[in-house]
């Protein structure tokens, strides 16, 4: 991890913010806030705002996704590249700071907001497409982590990022 190490970052924080289009499949949007709203996600993102479980037919779960910077460095460096450009590995929340796995069923404060991260992000085939090799990387707690929105409120770029106790 190039220039990335932890002793370079001294507070987890958000870097960047990215909305899915409204076409699966097209680049994400870099935003510089977001709005998460309890129990359904991010205002205005259609991929998994206020989308009902197929299992529980109650809200999905699958509210918004993260992914540390510092893994997406190292992705690129065993992939031979010279870097993966914010947004391109199709996730809401990029950090810096922080193993977002290692806090898997935690609760954490991002500005207004409270997110629980409770699962490993699945990497999907579009990942190969970005460089053939990433899809496999991503896999064993090196993919990010999927959240629920526990309390409302903006999300901005710089952000910091806190562990609830």
């Amino acid at each position: 991890m190039q220039g990335m190490n932890s002793s370079n970052v001294s507070v987890a924080r958000v870097v960047s913010l990215h909305l899915h289009p409204a076409e699966s499949g097209t680049p994400l949007q870099a935003v510089n806030e977001i709005e998460v709203v309890a129990g359904k996600g991010i205002l205005g993102e259609p991929r998994y705002f206020g989308k009902i479980s197929r299992r529980t037919d109650g809200p999905s779960r699958r509210q918004v996704s993260l992914i540390e910077r510092e893994q997406i460095a190292e992705h690129a460096a065993t992939l031979g590249l010279q870097a993966i450009a914010a947004g391109v590995v199709r996730s809401n929340i990029e950090t810096e700071g922080i193993d977002l796995t290692q806090h898997l069923g935690k609760e954490i404060t991002i500005g207004e907001a409270v997110l629980l991260l409770y699962e490993g992000r699945t990497p999907c085939a579009q990942m190969d497409a970005i460089c053939m090799g990433l899809r496999g990387l991503m896999e064993n707690n090196r993919q990010g982590v999927m959240a629920e929105v526990v309390r409302s409120g903006r999300i901005h770029c710089q952000d910091l990022i806190t562990i609830r106790p």
